[in-house]
């Protein structure tokens, strides 16, 4: 029985959590204000996540972890090509960005994440050094520099300021996937 009071009390949490940082901006959403919207004990954040960072990044990665984690898991299996992981990455930005709801998740993940909001992630695909060996003949270090610089342009461009509701056009799609794809497979320089 305690472990479904638990899992209900960590998912009124996210809910509460979601609700608030959906309408506002993350700095003036406090803990004690999810947990009263929860109708929580004010130390419930702190008991089932440690922090609000880590609320956060439980909420983004609860909310759109799945949307990745099948495709990418596949994708990666065996070594292909780096456009096949580019093109796993970029359709669920392009689906989330269609529906309103999905906008609200994406300036969500760009205000957390371009803002060093977050904190720890636990599941594989938000993780960096799950990126950081799909780079052939790229050193990990190199590898990891070139992952965070693609992500923080997609999730710049779907999510932040530039991203001002509209569907991103299939010639600025392409466009987008060619450059970071470009960026991925550049040569490498001398400044590993």
């Amino acid at each position: 029985m305690p472990q479904k009071v638990s899992a209900a009390t960590r998912e009124r949490l996210l809910t509460a959590a979601e609700r608030l940082l959906l309408s506002e901006r993350y700095e003036d959403v406090s803990v004690r204000r999810v947990c009263t919207e929860a109708g929580v004990n004010p130390a419930a954040v702190h008991y089932h996540f440690g922090s609000k960072e880590a609320l956060v990044a439980a909420l983004l990665e609860d909310r759109l972890g799945a949307l990745w984690a099948d495709r990418l898991t596949a994708v990666t299996a065996e070594p292909g090509p780096v456009t096949q992981i580019v093109d796993a990455v970029l359709a669920p930005f392009t689906d989330l960005a269609a529906d309103p709801l999905g906008r609200l998740h994406l300036r969500l993940l760009a205000q957390s994440v371009l803002g060093h909001q977050v904190g720890p992630w636990q599941q594989q695909w938000f993780r960096i050094d799950s990126w950081s060996a799909l780079l052939p003949r790229v050193s990990e270090r190199e590898s990891r520099r070139r992952w965070m610089l693609a992500f923080d342009l997609i999730i710049m461009r779907f999510g932040g300021a530039s991203a001002d509701g509209r569907p991103m056009t299939p010639p600025a799609l392409a466009t987008l996937r060619d450059f970071v794809v470009a960026g991925l497979t550049a040569p490498t320089g001398d400044n590993e």
